[in-house]
C-alpha cells in the first residue's frame, strides 16, 4: 500500500498540489499510490478533495495527535509548531501507511512553494 502525504499552504491551488505529487511520484520511481492523505482539518480543503477527485482516489485526514507520534527526516520549525512533527507531508504519509510503513519520497516541495508531498510504502495489506 503506497500513500501520498500532502501539506499545503492556504494559498495553495491545485497546480501547486499536483506538481509537490508529481515531484514526489518522481523520486518514488513512477510510483501509483493509493490515497492521499493530510491532517484532518485540512483533508475538508476543497483543493485536497479536488486533487483527490482528480486522480480518482480516497483523500483521507490523519488527527493532529497521529501526526504528533511520527519523526520525519525533514524537520521544519514553522510545521513542527503548528502541527507537532517536523514535516506534514512525511507525517500524514507515514501514519497513514501504518507501523510498518517507511518513506520512499521525503518531502517535494511545488515549484511555487505552496505545497508539498511524500509517498510512504507499508508492507501491511488493508492500510490507509
Amino acid at each position: 500500500m503506497r500513500v501520498a502525504g500532502i501539506g499545503f499552504r492556504a494559498a495553495a491551488d491545485l497546480a501547486s498540489l499536483q506538481d509537490a505529487l508529481q515531484k514526489a511520484l518522481e523520486a518514488a520511481g513512477g510510483a501509483s499510490i493509493d490515497a492521499l492523505v493530510t491532517e484532518s482539518a485540512k483533508s475538508r480543503e476543497r483543493v485536497f478533495q479536488e486533487l483527490a477527485q482528480v486522480m480518482r482516489i480516497p483523500g483521507l485526514g490523519v488527527r493532529k495527535d497521529e501526526l504528533e507520534q511520527m519523526i520525519t527526516p525533514t524537520q521544519s520549525e514553522r510545521i513542527q509548531d503548528r502541527f507537532g512533527t517536523g514535516s506534514l507531508c512525511e507525517a500524514a504519509a507515514l501514519a497513514a501507511a501504518g507501523p510498518t510503513a517507511g518513506l520512499i519520497a521525503t518531502r517535494a516541495i511545488s515549484d511555487d512553494g505552496k505545497a508539498t508531498a511524500a509517498i510512504a510504502e507499508s508492507a501491511e495489506e488493508g492500510r490507509a
